[in-house]
């Protein structure tokens, strides 16, 4: 009998991926979304996973992005965010828990941001949600590493689906600040949770895969290369010969 995984927010975008990935895998697939259920409610949480066998995988895909600074977000939408991000992701987890315990074996996947360690204007409540998130994964794999549980957040950059295609006006242009000259898709970040997942991942816990094309190691670099310099109105750098001081 197969293994079975849960991936939240599968109804599209990375956690429609990341299910297909574990099915191709030969795990036996529950997604969960808004219709299965409120999963940032521990009714709703109690009724969606309700009947099932011992998971074998938890992958918490579900969040939402609500834009705008500090002084302009309202109590709802940060709670919404944090909701739907954060606190969805520890019912879902203590859902889980006691069976992996009891199993002796299990891994938790959170999905992050690159968010959450190189915040971006205007997103309070995402930065906040998904750096703790990190930590919350983190936490995790302290307390039941001893119960041969793993978790591990996955922290994309800018991934090409529909919803960058309506929120940036040309994507890319955030293509050009990876060193892979792309974005990511959804099936990179699937892949990446099926390796985790996976027995060859067994030393992997407590930690955080950041998925940016290479961005985030060479932003200082970038600002070397012409094209960058004149993105931001920089003077081009001054070339020196080989006798230069």
């Amino acid at each position: 009998m197969p293994d079975l995984a849960v991936v939240t927010g599968a109804a599209g975008g990375l956690g429609a991926a990341i299910a297909a990935r574990l099915s191709a895998d030969g795990f036996a697939v529950r997604g969960m979304d808004r219709a299965d259920g409120d999963l940032t409610t521990e009714d709703g949480v109690a009724a969606a996973f309700a009947g099932l066998a011992a998971v074998r995988v938890l992958v918490h895909c579900a969040g939402i992005t609500a834009g705008a600074p500090a002084h302009e977000t309202s109590l709802r939408d940060w709670h919404a965010v944090l909701d739907t991000n954060l606190t969805s992701a520890f019912l879902c987890a203590r859902a889980v828990l006691p069976g992996m315990m009891a199993a002796g074996r299990g891994v938790i996947v959170t999905i992050g941001s690159i968010h959450g360690r190189a915040h971006f204007p205007a997103l309070p409540a995402y930065a906040a949600s998904k750096a703790g998130l990190t930590a919350f994964t983190r936490q995790l794999a302290v307390d039941y590493g001893r119960y041969g549980i793993r978790a591990v957040t996955i922290s994309p950059a800018w991934v090409r689906t529909p919803d960058t295609e309506t929120r940036v006006a040309d994507p890319d242009d955030l293509a050009r600040l990876a060193e892979t000259q792309r974005l990511g898709t959804p099936d990179d970040v699937a892949a990446a949770v099926s390796y985790v997942v996976s027995d060859a991942a067994a030393l992997l816990t407590g930690t955080e895969l950041v998925l940016d094309g290479g961005a985030g190691a060479v932003q200082t670099a970038a600002l070397l290369r012409p094209g960058p310099r004149a993105k931001l109105g920089l003077p081009p750098l001054r070339e020196t010969g080989e006798d230069a001081p």
